[in-house]
């Protein structure tokens, strides 16, 4: 790639859910001069301004002197990087995420960038305030997570890391992203593949054809629409700004909007019951979804965004609704991208996903 003028920008994860959106809006604005796109597996999709490299933040992946030659001359690191499966290999997790996430840091470091933006998550939060004097929690709540929960831990453990790095490093800018849930069309069959995995049939969840949704008690969370997420992102890395912001849009969702989506009634199910269920499913590999994750989700805060709203000038485009039926729409349809995370369909589709262990390999 020729060389250009602007900021360059480092992009780790760069062909998920996030990272897509965020490729094609840091292309589309002038203070961008080049884009270095980092994933384990390099597409052949190439947005505006971006070059690709291969590295694999996880045991046995790329070293740390390759990290931090691919980091040099970089203005900023975007880390999205991060394992969601496999939930029975916590182990391989927890190798890519956190240890990855440390990587990251010190070949930064070495390297000498002077900014860093993180994906951390709303499951980085502690529990938030339930019943009659509920409210949506600032950047200041506590970011513990929920302890079984191997995502929610791991988040926690990484705001740790950064409250180091930051202390060690303190002309280094470090902002960490909190979003809620995370949905756009394309991202649709990975998200199945995630957490729902190959028995579910996706082309079945359209209007009218679910009879019910189970209303479950606690069950409330925020959703924002991928592009609302990577336009946060872009302002992060060209805005001198630092600190935490959450990033979500209103209204949230609960089981009465889901129920609106998919013109279905509302049945009562005990929670306990439901987390059955899931928790057998897991322990069969019928879902690669842990039931620890089910968990952490009935104890999320609600999330005020006000931060990002004067300090990024962010406003989210879409409802989380709007956001939550472009995803249904996609899952119906089947919509993906040409990137390997955001493949409509993997090599030997259903029954490869199933031959291999749900749950059981990234």
């Amino acid at each position: 790639m020729a060389e250009q003028s602007g900021l360059r920008v480092v992009v780790t994860g760069a062909t998920g859910n996030v990272g897509t959106s965020l490729l094609r809006a840091l292309g589309e604005d002038p203070r961008i001069g080049s884009i270095l796109g980092i994933a384990r597996r390099v597409p052949e999709w190439t947005p505006a301004k971006t070059e690709w490299a291969s590295a694999d933040l996880g045991a046995g992946g790329a070293r740390d002197a390759d990290l931090t030659a691919l980091f040099q001359g970089a203005d900023a690191v975007v880390h999205l990087a991060w394992l969601l499966q496999p939930t029975h290999a916590p182990l391989t997790m927890w190798r890519t995420n956190t240890l990855g996430t440390d990587r990251v840091l010190r070949a930064m470091a070495t390297a000498g960038v002077p900014a860093l933006v993180y994906a951390s998550s709303v499951a980085a939060y502690s529990p938030g305030p339930r019943g009659p004097g509920e409210r949506a929690v600032d950047e200041s709540w506590p970011t513990h997570g929920w302890p079984t929960a191997a995502y929610s831990r791991e988040k926690a453990y990484v705001e740790r890391l950064l409250d180091g790095f930051e202390r060690d490093h303190p002309g280094i800018r470090v902002v960490r992203m909190r979003p809620g849930f995370i949905f756009k069309r394309q991202s649709a069959m990975e998200q199945r593949r995630l957490f729902a995995g190959p028995l579910v049939p996706h082309r079945l969840v359209r209007p009218g054809l679910l009879p019910a949704v189970p209303d479950i008690p606690g069950l409330r969370f925020q959703a924002l629409h991928t592009d609302d997420a990577a336009d946060a992102y872009r302002q992060a890395v060209v805005r001198p700004v630092e600190g935490a912001f959450n990033l979500a849009a209103d209204p949230p969702i609960d089981v009465h909007v889901l129920a609106d989506l998919l013109k279905s009634r509302v049945v009562p199910v005990p929670p306990a019951a439901l987390r059955a269920t899931l928790a057998a499913a897991w322990r069969l590999h019928l879902v690669p979804a842990s039931p620890n994750l089910f968990d952490a989700l009935l104890r999320l805060p609600l999330l005020d965004t006000h931060r990002a709203r004067q300090q990024l000038e962010w406003t989210p485009r879409w409802s989380g609704p709007q956001a939550v039926a472009e995803f249904l729409s996609g899952l119906r349809q089947g919509a993906g991208m040409d990137t390997p995370p955001l493949a409509s369909r993997v090599p030997g589709g259903r029954i490869r996903e199933i031959a291999t262990g749900i749950g059981s390999r990234p």
